[in-house]
């Protein structure tokens, strides 16, 4: 043991002495001057930005976060973020065109990525994770090395390759230690929002400067108004998040006591009901999870969040693989990944899964494609695609799905608008709808459709959806049925019904006049399928056709040529459309409220992928058997064609829909919607919120 101390204490001198040298020289290249203006204004101001965090590092240390006072600790905050705000984000070198502008198509957007990596060392800074910076500080060292050589020695700026390759190897000499530290991450106990959730006043908004995120004044907002609300509030949101985890390990017969990790997704702001959640949890026998979500190439995955400096910039840089993705890097990735998995193998299987706290609200974003910006190439897209889904077989081999589970559920940001507050009650309120309400009209429209071959769903007005969706056959009507009747549990709020359609035979034009997804926005946007997979796609959003389908490819299909129809539901929250249309925020609502404002369909995976031999069972009692598709029953003959590795729900709204019908094997139909409302027997109270809705939309 005194050994292995002595290792860890040399170790940490060698550590010490790096970032001392590192900081030695990068203060050096603030006032150098190798000959070419261009890149020295750059290297100057990136290696001022390192100063910076530098400074900050030491302010941290000398307790800097407790004493300073609220108007120091926003000053401090601005000033790291300051580059990238949208307000100056035209003149920042994270802007690959101005980039370009500045430093030639050959370097240009290889430093843009340079200095968005260096960016990530805020969290490191923040995290004390020195070795994580020093190895960026060297990085950018031998980089600024190369270029004032070539230019003092030969008068020549150095092959565009070479530092390529510098940049290359950086990804690839680190991805052993990032593999480790990532699958950590996810599944051990702890982590540096735990601490601050754990530790902070959270009546003192110099908590959230803790973090190291960007705090703007939604984020200020937000803790402002959660600081106020009253403990019973906090205590309904909270329990109902962590509710509606437990109720998912329930309803589908998974043993939660075997699990002692749950990992926390959340937005800055919301720590009350985190700090209650995380109660919560721990009397159910978990311990939490929360970790920065990353924004290094080293890393991926998902954790608590600041408010987002600038949404171009996020654009502007996802395609930045295409600098260093190869084949011999893939496979790299999946050794150490498997190596990690194998280390923290039993933290994996006591791993629950992710409990979600999503946000809606912040003002449209409309992207910008640039031509400077670095682009995957379409052989890279096939190794991306590649590296998905071998991942993904991977993690699953040590996280088992039919072990684990989840839970999302969303609320609106101040951002919104001048009616946040009384709107935050009505989500408040949507999310705890009387699920046994719920499940009994849910249950009508399944009995319904359980006597029905197939579905047709037609589009009303402009929307030209014209769909029909092939069902599966049941053996046993007595003890078999095609749909979930899903309430309230992992996907907060109710309610839906829905199936894995059958993909021979499901074919049409699925359209959307308008919807977001991931946060961006689609404008008519529309996809064909046959036989259940997608054979066309495109959308409106920008002049050029090939925009629109690269647009759709990347962030629907997820790269993909195709994808199958992976789920058919009807939506019956209709007490969330009316709130919708009453504050005129339809456009604002999150992929998890707003599948249930209509009948929706994913492309993708099943909802239940890689967990399609477990049974399910309906509150009735009956077996859902529609739990797979001729995709993913390759699983166990090919499994490199079973699954997609993505989900993305596309919801048709209830207004732009003129009838949802099962037909029967003898040709009679069966009325679910019609004319944008619920027609079968016993589903009438649904309409209520609709009517409400056109009276509001009428009197405004």
């Amino acid at each position: 043991m005194m050994q292995e101390d002595a290792i860890l204490e040399e170790d940490k001198d060698i550590l010490a002495e790096r970032y001392e040298l590192a900081i030695a020289r990068i203060t050096e290249i603030e006032k150098e001057h190798f000959g070419i203006p261009a890149f020295e204004a750059f290297f100057a101001r990136t290696a001022g930005f390192i100063m910076m965090l530098v400074e900050t590092a030491s302010f941290i240390r000398s307790g800097g976060l407790e004493q300073a006072s609220m108007e120091e600790l926003k000053q401090r905050n601005h000033s790291l973020y300051s580059d990238v705000l949208e307000a100056n984000y035209a003149e920042s070198y994270a802007n690959p065109a101005y980039a370009v502008a500045c430093l030639g198509e050959d370097f240009g957007a290889m430093l843009s990525f340079l200095y968005t990596e260096l960016r990530s060392m805020i969290g490191f800074t923040y995290e004390g994770r020195t070795e994580e910076n020093v190895i960026r500080m060297e990085l950018f060292t031998e980089i600024y090395a190369a270029f004032a050589y070539e230019w003092q020695e030969n008068q020549c700026l150095p092959q565009r390759e070479s530092i390529r390759r510098m940049i290359y190897w950086f990804v690839s000499d680190y991805a052993d230690v990032a593999g480790l530290q990532r699958v950590h991450d996810m599944v051990v106990p702890g982590g540096f929002g735990v601490e601050i959730l754990e530790s902070s006043d959270f009546c003192d908004a110099r908590y959230l400067y803790r973090y190291g995120e960007y705090v703007d004044d939604n984020i200020l907002k937000m803790q402002e108004f959660m600081a106020g609300l009253p403990e019973e509030t906090i205590a309904t949101m909270a329990d109902t998040y962590t509710e509606g985890y437990r109720i998912g390990f329930e309803v589908t017969g998974k043993d939660l006591a075997k699990k002692k990790a749950v990992s926390l997704y959340y937005q800055l702001g919301f720590e009350r009901m985190m700090k209650r959640a995380v109660e919560n949890f721990r009397a159910m026998g978990l311990e939490c999870v929360a970790v920065r979500k990353p924004y290094s190439v080293l890393y991926s995955g998902s954790g608590f969040y600041g408010a987002n400096p600038c949404r171009q910039y996020d654009f502007d840089h996802k395609g930045d693989a295409g600098l260093y993705l190869d084949r011999n890097l893939v496979n790299r990735r999946l050794e150490v990944m498997h190596t990690a998995f194998e280390q923290y193998k039993q933290a994996c299987r006591e791993y629950a899964g992710p409990a979600v706290v999503e946000t809606f609200g912040e003002k449209q974003f409309d992207p910008v494609n640039k031509p400077e910006a670095l682009r995957i190439s379409d052989e890279q897209n096939g190794l991306l695609v590649d590296y998905r889904s071998q991942m993904g077989r991977l993690q699953r081999q040590y996280i088992l799905e039919e072990e684990r589970s989840f839970t999302i559920i969303a609320f609106p940001v101040p951002e919104i608008g001048g009616f946040f507050p009384e709107f935050f009650s009505e989500i408040i309120r949507v999310n705890t709808l009387d699920y046994q309400l719920y499940r009994d009209m849910q249950q009508r429209i399944i009995d319904a459709l359980d006597e029905t071959d197939y579905c047709e769903i037609k589009g009303k007005g402009d929307n030209r959806t014209d769909l029909k969706i092939n069902l599966y056959k049941l053996k046993d009507p007595s003890a078999e049925t095609i749909f979930e009747n899903c309430v309230a549990d992992v996907n907060i709020p109710v309610g839906e019904v829905f199936t894995s359609p059958v993909l021979e035979g499901t074919s049409g034009l699925l359209h959307v006049s308008r919807v977001f997804l991931n946060d961006l926005e689609y404008r008519n946007l529309t996809v064909t399928f046959e036989d259940g997979m997608i054979t066309d796609y495109t959308c409106d959003n920008f002049e050029k056709e090939d925009e629109n389908r690269e647009f759709v490819r990347e962030n629907v299909l997820h790269r993909h040529a195709t994808l199958p129809m992976g789920e058919f539901a009807i939506g019956t929250n209709t007490t969330a459309y009316m709130v919708a249309r009453k504050y005129g925020v339809e456009d604002k609502l999150p992929i998890l409220i707003a599948e249930k404002m209509g009948p929706h369909f994913a492309v993708g995976d099943t909802c239940y992928s890689n967990a399609e031999d477990v049974k399910v069972y309906n509150p009735d009692g009956k077996e859902i058997v529609a739990r797979e598709n001729s995709a993913s029953a390759l699983r166990s003959t090919d499994p490199s064609k079973a699954y997609y590795n993505c989900h993305t729900d596309i919801t048709i709204p209830y207004d732009e829909l003129e009838e949802l019908t099962g037909v029967k094997k003898d040709g009679s139909r069966v009325e679910i919607i019609r004319d944008g409302r619920f027609v079968l027997p016993g589903t009438e109270e649904l309409n209520r919120p609709l009517e409400e809705a056109d009276a509001l939309v009428k009197n405004k």
